[in-house]
């Protein structure tokens, strides 16, 4: 597996509280966008991603962006 799963061509809006977070960076996961392990075997590992204080959070879900787990609507870009 060369290239992520992507999920769906928009992000993913989420109210997000402080504390720690592994974004799923391969796509495959069935907690999206968490990471669940799913990359085992893989290329791909998750990212860490460290919330200071409530927020939203508009996470990739094509995973070709190129701020990571954060959305810069690359997903427009993609056939």
């Amino acid at each position: 597996m060369d290239e992520p799963v992507i999920v769906q061509k928009r992000s993913l809006k989420l109210v997000m509280e402080p504390g720690t977070y592994f974004w799923c960076a391969c796509g495959r996961s069935g907690n999206q966008p968490f990471c669940d392990g799913t990359h085992k075997g893989t290329r791909f590992k998750p990212e860490k991603v460290v919330i200071e204080e409530r927020q939203l959070v508009k996470w990739c879900m094509c995973r070709h962006s190129d701020q990571g787990a954060f959305c810069d609507n690359k997903h427009r870009e993609l056939e």
